[in-house]
Parts: structure tokens; C-alpha cells; sequence
């Protein structure tokens, strides 16, 4: 009676904690190619983590109704399909977290958007219509992420509905509007998006990065990543045993195929890295910077090459210009191109394990996140120049009283301060440091606390706290 106790009470915790983290609102719009539906899969398994708005079909310059060979279009009721799937283990999911979704609920939330041709934005489709009613309730004021797994036509047209029938509102929609674009997959944002909304400076991420957890992943992933990927680390994690869901995961002969849409949300989970803040934070879904406006890509990768004028999509692709590169130092760029991204992926993978071992085990069965808790230490600290800085996690815990290990690490890329001077990694719950003295004011710098279980599979999550230099 008294692991019974003990257990409802860190429970009880684990919820009230898990609470405190706002979850976004998303809507994904997918062209249903091969590795969108691999990434429909981890995506229902994380949907605890969001407010699903939608789940719409679309088409892209790759699959439409009407196109023949690679390019034909999957059936829509694919979706269908796997919310089907996801009924099947969704009674022991919520064993795990209640927080996931009816089947009922996603299937309300499934609509098709605009699928006949490439680009095709004219039609008032009932995934536009969804999409648009979603950004005209001003009910939630919290912003609302569009994925744009495949097309930006489905997009487009919700916006072109609110442009035509309420233009005094295109501001207000802008300023809770988040689109986060697996490349330009159509023409219809530089047609559309571009001239009549970008100036209302929505964030906008067009990504390229994803790419390495696409199709080339095994082409450019660091040998120590590529393990998560092979067919050992897939059977034994995912495809055997995991029950319905995860026995429809596309593969490549047991190993991993694709899911270069996956980034998008990843970005979103609220992991504690707070990557939703600011693209150039980075996180699970790659870092970005920004190129004009509020629109945000990729790093670039060396010197010689420039951000594209136009749409930015698999024939300008960086991802695809590197992808057979063999020399040393131009492997050694690609490298760090694609690092915002794959630095995380083997917490990423492990996370997709334990979510996979939800679908088929009991609680006591299974692994569960650890909780990152602060003492006495703000996510936000502002300061002087070569303060004595104090941050301390000691009140973290994990809900299967696993071990802790902890880390404090300064995310050098994400700083804004440009120092030669090195904040030093802490294995420690407690870190304490001198900011340097050449910082100017403004100077940020980005601390993680990287909090990783014990359990099998070992799990991560964090605290990021920003440090402002103050005048």
C-alpha cells in the first residue's frame, strides 16, 4: 500500500509539472508520400504534447491527384488508416499520459485540403476552410503552427480565404501565425504567401536541415547517430512487438527510411529548450536564422554559397548539393550544417523508443521523461558583465525514480555574445561561473540543463535559461 501511495503521489506531481508546459497548437497539411506517413506515426505517438488543430491532406510538386508513377497521390483516406491504428493502442497510451487524444477527436480534426494539382490554392476546400476557421476564432490567443509537410497550397488558400472576406483582420492572424515549411514544395508561397503576408512579419521557418533525417540520413549522419537508424536499433525498438502502429512504420528493410517531415513538429514539443521562442534558439527541429522579414532558413554552410531569391525547394537544396560529398573538409561542412538538428536526434530516437514501448507495456513496464525543476534560478536572468552566476536543478526528479544524470552546458551557437571566453560544461545539478568580462551590453548567453534518466530507454528532457547582459 505504501508503493502505491508513493507512486500516485509522483503521479500527482509528474501532472501537476507536465501541466505547467503550455501546448502549442498545431495543424499539419501532408502530401502523404512514404516518409510522411513514418512521420505520422511518431507524430500520433507525441500527440500528447500538442493541441491538434488539424490533420489535412495537400499536394506538393512531388504527389497529386493525377500524377503517375512516384508521383501519384497516396489515397487521403490514409489518415484515416492510421488514426485507425492509433485507436488500437490508444487505451494503453493513456495508461502513459492522458493527456493523448481521443480517435475520435483526430478524426474530427481530419480534413482534405487541396490535392488536384501542384500548387492549386483556387478551390475552397474543407482542409482550407478548417484551417482558416482556426485562425479566425479569436477565442485562443495562443499562436497556431501550420506544418507544411508537402504543398503550401492548402495554406495559401486558408489565407486567401481570410484575405477576401476578412481583410481588416490579416494583422491580427499574422501575429498568431507560425508556419514552419519542410522546403517550398509548391510555388504557391512565392506566388501567394509571399506578396500578401510576409510583410506582416509571421514566422516563418523554410527548412533544408530536416533533410538529414530524410532520405540521405545515412549518407550524413555521424556514425555515432547512424546507429539509432539501423536496422538493429529499428527492429529492436520499434518495428518488433510495438503493436499496430508502429507494424505500419515505413522502412528499408528493417532500418530507417525516411521522415523528413518530422522536424516540423519536433520543433514544437515542449521539451524545455524553448525553441518556439525564436528559430535561432534551436532545438529537436534544427536552428535557423534569419533572411528577410520574419522568415528564417538555414545557416549557410560556407561562404560561397547565397540564400536563394525565389522558392527554395529540391533543386536549390544545399541538403542535396553536399549530400555526396566525400571529401574531408566539405564532409567536414556538411557536418556542421546539418549538426542544429542531428545533436539531438539520439535523445529524439530514444524518445521515439519509449513512446513506442507505450503502445504494448503497463506503466511500471515502461519509461517515462524525467522532470526538469529549477531552484532558485530563473529562466530568464539579466546582468552584468563578469557576475557570479549560480543555477541549480537540484530539484529535478524522475517519475519511475530512476537516477539522474545532469548536465549544465553553454549553447555557444545560440549565444549571441562573441567572446573567445569558455563557459564550462558542469556534470553537476549545481553549476556555478563568472560571466566573462568582455561581454557587451545585450550579450545573451543560452545554458542548458540537459537531464537524462536512467531508465530503458534512456530519456532527456531540459531547462534552457537565457543570461542578458545588462549596461
Amino acid at each position: 500500500m505504501k508503493h502505491i501511495i508513493i507512486l500516485i503521489l509522483t503521479l500527482l506531481s509528474y501532472s501537476s509539472t507536465y501541466s505547467q508546459n503550455e501546448k502549442p497548437r498545431v495543424i499539419i497539411t501532408t502530401d502523404g508520400e512514404a516518409d510522411d506517413r513514418a512521420s505520422m506515426v511518431r507524430f500520433l505517438l507525441t500527440s500528447n504534447e500538442f493541441d491538434i488543430e488539424g490533420i489535412i491532406n495537400s499536394s506538393s510538386q512531388f504527389h497529386w491527384v493525377g500524377g503517375e508513377g512516384w508521383h501519384a497521390f497516396h489515397d487521403v483516406n490514409w489518415i484515416k488508416d492510421y488514426i485507425d491504428l492509433y485507436a488500437k493502442v490508444y487505451d494503453n497510451l493513456i495508461l502513459h499520459d492522458s493527456n493523448y487524444p481521443s480517435p475520435e477527436y483526430l478524426l474530427s480534426k481530419w480534413k482534405v485540403g487541396n490535392i488536384n494539382e501542384i500548387g492549386e490554392d483556387y478551390l475552397r476546400t474543407d482542409g482550407a476552410k478548417l484551417i482558416a476557421s482556426v485562425l479566425l476564432d479569436n477565442t485562443d490567443k495562443r499562436p497556431i503552427w501550420l506544418q507544411a509537410w508537402g504543398g503550401c497550397n492548402t495554406i495559401s488558400r486558408a489565407l486567401k480565404i481570410i484575405q477576401e472576406d476578412h481583410p481588416e483582420r490579416m494583422s491580427e492572424i499574422a501575429k498568431k501565425t507560425r508556419l514552419f515549411l519542410i522546403w517550398e514544395q509548391d510555388e504557391t508561397y512565392q506566388n501567394y504567401i509571399r506578396p500578401n503576408w510576409e510583410h506582416l512579419k509571421i514566422t516563418t521557418i523554410i527548412s533544408d536541415q530536416f533533410d538529414c533525417m530524410a532520405y540521405i540520413w545515412h549518407k550524413v549522419l555521424p556514425d555515432d547517430i547512424k546507429s539509432y537508424f539501423e536496422s538493429k536499433w529499428m527492429e529492436e525498438n520499434i518495428l518488433t512487438n510495438h503493436g499496430a502502429l508502429c507494424d505500419a512504420y515505413e522502412n528499408n528493410h528493417g532500418a530507417f527510411n525516411a521522415e523528413g517531415d518530422t522536424p516540423a513538429f519536433l520543433h514544437n514539443i515542449p521539451n524545455g529548450l524553448r525553441s518556439t521562442e525564436s528559430p535561432d534558439f534551436g532545438g529537436w527541429g534544427g536552428r535557423y536564422t534569419k533572411v528577410r522579414n520574419n522568415v528564417w532558413m538555414d545557416l549557410l554552410p560556407d561562404s560561397e554559397i547565397t540564400y536563394p531569391e525565389g522558392q527554395r525547394s529540391i533543386h536549390n537544396s544545399w541538403s542535396k548539393k553536399m549530400e555526396h560529398d566525400t571529401v574531408s573538409n566539405k564532409v567536414t561542412i556538411r557536418n556542421k550544417y546539418f549538426k542544429p538538428l542531428w545533436m539531438w536526434l539520439e535523445h529524439v530516437q530514444n524518445d521515439f523508443a519509449a513512446r513506442a514501448d507505450w503502445c504494448v507495456n503497463d506503466y511500471n513496464s515502461a519509461n517515462h521523461h524525467p522532470i526538469v525543476n529549477l531552484k532558485n534560478t530563473p529562466l530568464n536572468i539579466t546582468t552584468k558583465a563578469g557576475s557570479k552566476i549560480k543555477l541549480d536543478a537540484s530539484k529535478s526528479f524522475d517519475p519511475d525514480n530512476d537516477d539522474l544524470h545532469i548536465t549544465w552546458w553553454n549553447y555557444k551557437e545560440a549565444n549571441t555574445y562573441s567572446g573567445q571566453e569558455i563557459i564550462p560544461k558542469t556534470q553537476s545539478s549545481i553549476t556555478k561561473f563568472i560571466l566573462p568580462k568582455d561581454a557587451q551590453s545585450g550579450d545573451t548567453f543560452h545554458m542548458i540543463c540537459e537531464v537524462t534518466d536512467s531508465g530503458s530507454p534512456s530519456l532527456t528532457r531540459y531547462k534552457r535559461v537565457i543570461i542578458t547582459i545588462s549596461e
